[in-house]
């Protein structure tokens, strides 16, 4: 497996292989393509009682949605879910890495805590784990370049059936 550089993101997406919506070609580096936060969050409900970690578990009852208009005032050592305003679609022979920005590691902010691995096949948004470990509040603002997304050749293909599919809310 290889990572795609700038040429090749960009040959990709004039194929079809890569389908990113919105697209802006000035977001495209050297190996990434930059994806911008969006307006939605998933948020922990305030609440003291014990949550079991089991196949079972359901994040969706610790949980709720809120949307914002300006910013997302992010508490120190508090995490959130965030989601892309872009939506990625990848032929079956792509897999990707979603990464953080070294510009807003240095605050002190995780863009994503695990699970940054992104399936071949996939077509949907970006979702965020977001945490922020610096000991400031810090305000996340809806339309920043928050991370950046690693194209990756695949040997064989696959396509992603999972439960997060066709995901566009976090």
């Amino acid at each position: 497996m290889s990572v795609l550089t700038k040429e090749k993101i960009l040959e990709e997406i004039k194929r079809g292989n890569i389908k990113i919506e919105p697209f802006n070609p000035d977001d495209v580096g050297p190996g990434s393509v930059d994806l911008t936060l969006g307006n939605v969050f998933r948020v922990f409900k305030k609440q003291n009682k014990i949550f079991y970690v089991t196949n079972e578990a359901d994040f969706e009852k610790v949980t709720e949605v809120i949307e914002i208009k300006d910013y997302y005032l992010l508490q120190p050592g508090e995490t959130i879910f965030g989601i892309t305003q872009e939506k990625i679609t990848l032929a079956p022979n792509l897999c990707g890495w979603l990464e953080g920005r070294s510009r807003f590691a240095r605050l002190g902010l995780m863009v994503h805590i695990s699970a940054s691995f992104m399936q071949p096949g996939i077509a949907n948004c970006q979702v965020l784990e977001i945490t922020n470990l610096s000991p400031i509040p810090l305000a996340l603002h809806p339309g920043t370049k928050i991370c950046q997304f690693i194209f990756q050749r695949c040997e064989g293909e696959a396509k992603y059936q999972g439960r997060f599919k066709e995901q566009q809310t976090p």
